[in-house]
């Protein structure tokens, strides 16, 4: 018979083993941060302090670029924020599970929670005991482990390689959020959401609207929830 420790030990584990698909499938997304963020001029600790205490990919990228720019700071503010707003929605799915937890397991699992962790949350078990906090812990450290590894990577490739941004890493961005969304299609409310969303989001990237991420989310929401009501109404 195992001792609890070494059980706890070994459910970290499995949240890093189940993690591991997903912390490579963000390779190219952290190395393109990583060489960019030389190559707009910050130096190679400041660049892995943006993995390391920002932690969220799409902010970096366009914080990195804001800065560069010398934008102004209410506007890096307002962008980080409305970028991340996402997040917010994550932590009220998750509130229930984890409002009765200790204080540094929510700020340990909040920090830690980016769309990868909140992808494994969806089981109706999922932090309700000392086993699943751990399998948590050791998914979303692992993740974090690995975006930092990578973002080194990528630093030392900006400042030995030629600008990798013209290579195409960032579709990885995409590729990364397709493998996250597709599997939770399992139901009709859920697959207006996001055909809604998705069509939202091509239609005001042709039109460069500056909110159109924000808003095709909200109105893919609105599409998912107006769905649900009239099945629940027939």
């Amino acid at each position: 018979m195992i001792s609890r420790r070494k059980a706890l030990f070994i459910a970290a584990g499995k949240g890093a083993v189940d993690m591991l698909p997903l912390s490579l499938a963000v390779l190219p997304w952290a190395v393109l941060f990583g060489s960019l963020a030389v190559q707009r001029g910050f130096s190679w600790v400041e660049a892995q302090m943006f993995s390391a205490l920002i932690y969220g990919g799409a902010v970096q990228i366009v914080t990195v670029e804001l800065m560069a720019d010398e934008a102004p700071l209410v506007t890096i503010l307002f962008s980080a924020l409305v970028i991340s707003s996402r997040h917010f929605l994550y932590g009220l799915t998750l509130r229930e599970k984890l409002k009765v937890k200790p204080l540094r397991w929510r700020l340990g699992l909040g920090f830690l929670l980016t769309d990868e962790l909140f992808s494994l949350s969806g089981h109706r078990h999922a932090y309700k005991n000392r086993f699943r906090l751990y399998y948590a812990l050791g998914a979303g450290g692992s993740f974090y482990l690995a975006w930092n590894v990578w973002t080194a990577l990528g630093i030392f490739a900006g400042s030995a390689l030629p600008d990798l941004t013209d290579l195409g890493l960032d579709f990885a961005i995409s590729a990364t959020f397709i493998a996250l969304v597709v599997p939770e299609i399992k139901n009709l409310p859920t697959f207006f959401c996001v055909l809604v969303s998705a069509c939202s989001s091509l239609v005001f990237s042709v039109y460069e609207f500056d909110l159109g991420l924000v808003s095709a989310a909200l109105l893919g929401m609105v599409a998912g929830f107006a769905t649900q009501r009239w099945r629940l109404d027939k």
